[in-house]
């Protein structure tokens, strides 16, 4: 039997290598290009100028290429220590005398090779040679390795700005989707814990409403396992969970629990946070109708409705009972709080969340969210 050599591949760490050894090669090129150009425009806008004024031999326009060329040089070996320097590192207190010096004894170096190539290429006339001459050039040339520098500098900081900025928005995306896993695995176990108690008393009492009743909660079991792989599910998907819920919840409460759906059909397909009606209606059982002798009703109500930046869903939660000055005052409720945090990762300010007593004996949920996607 011949031995196989199974060698595992990792075709993602490859392609991204591979886009980082192109990156490189872009950048380069790039670098190049704009080094090149760079100097050849200068050069070229100094020889017609200078062509304009006065006649200019072939000689000075070789010097002038020269420096060209020099500059190109001169400015990569610059690009090199900064590098090697690690100056992009440094606070700006620090770049800036560096940056001048190294400029400044660019300047003297290039303006002593145009001094001695126009010494010995073309003979300067007298009364060319003075100090005052010498120090305009160096100052002349050092401003332009400043220029170079100022820009080298300028693009390797909005460079590593955007790179921040996009580190900071996966940074804070990683942050949100964490904690909105962290939300969503909290609804399991509590949500999980209420609907067995509502089928717990059927087992020997009644056989044939407890199988009834393990078939709504294996729907609701499917369903609470889907939603830790989504962020949003369409409404109808909610609507039928939380009515398999109150189904259970009835068993309970019997007489003392009714509930009514209205749901827009226009609102059906649209995409909420899961689970987020099925906490809050839990919500109003346990804080509201539980508390009540006679018990009281649930009403859900969704509509979509035109606003000043588009159009949203609104969701209305309805449930007897009343919230005390306390209850309201620090949003007590798992579902309340839940429902906050969650909306508020995904929607940011777009999406609106309030509970309030309407009148005596009714309380109101009201849910508001953005047609047209997250904030992520």
């Amino acid at each position: 039997m011949k031995s196989v050599s199974i060698v595992p591949q990792f075709p993602n760490v490859q392609a991204q290598s591979e886009a980082a050894v192109k990156a490189k090669m872009s950048r380069k090129k790039i670098y190049w290009i704009s080094q090149v150009s760079g100097w050849s425009i200068f050069i070229l806008i100094n020889i017609i100028i200078i062509a304009s004024i006065e006649a200019l031999p072939v000689v000075r326009i070789l010097i002038w290429v020269m420096l060209g060329i020099f500059g190109i040089l001169s400015t990569h070996l610059l690009r090199k220590i900064i590098k090697k320097r690690n100056w992009l590192q440094l606070p700006l207190k620090e770049i800036i005398p560096r940056v001048l010096l190294s400029s400044f004894i660019l300047g003297i170096i290039a303006y002593g090779f145009v001094f001695t190539a126009g010494y010995f290429g073309a003979p300067l006339k007298e009364g060319e040679i003075t100090i005052t001459r010498a120090v305009s050039g160096i100052l002349n040339l050092t401003s332009i390795s400043l220029f170079w520098s100022l820009i080298y500098f300028s693009v390797h900081y909005f460079e590593n700005y955007k790179k921040k900025e996009i580190e900071t928005l996966i940074w804070e995306a990683a942050v949100k989707d964490y904690e909105l896993k962290t939300l969503k695995s909290q609804l399991n176990p509590h949500f999980m814990f209420n609907a067995m108690n509502s089928i717990r008393a059927l087992i020997e009492e009644d056989p044939e409403a407890a199988k009834s009743a393990l078939t709504k909660l294996s729907n609701i079991l499917r369903y609470s396992l889907q939603m830790e792989r989504m962020e949003k599910v369409p409404l109808e998907d909610e609507i039928e969970t939380v009515k398999s819920y109150l189904d259970l919840e009835k068993v309970r409460f019997e007489e003392r629990l009714k509930y009514t759906l209205n749901i827009n059909s226009g609102s059906a397909k649209i995409e909420i946070p899961p689970m987020m009606i099925q906490t809050l209606v839990e919500n109003g059982i346990k804080h509201g109708i539980s508390r009540i002798t006679k018990g009281g009703e649930i009403l859900i109500k969704s509509t979509v409705e035109s606003a000043s930046g588009g159009q949203k869903l609104k969701i209305e939660i309805w449930n007897s009972g009343h919230l005390s000055e306390d209850d309201l005052k620090n949003s007590n409720g798992f579902g309340v709080n839940n429902t906050r945090h969650r909306l508020n990762l995904l929607y940011g300010e777009k999406a609106q969340f309030s509970i309030r007593n309407e009148g005596e004996d009714k309380v109101l949920a009201k849910i508001e969210i953005p047609l047209g996607g997250t904030n992520k």
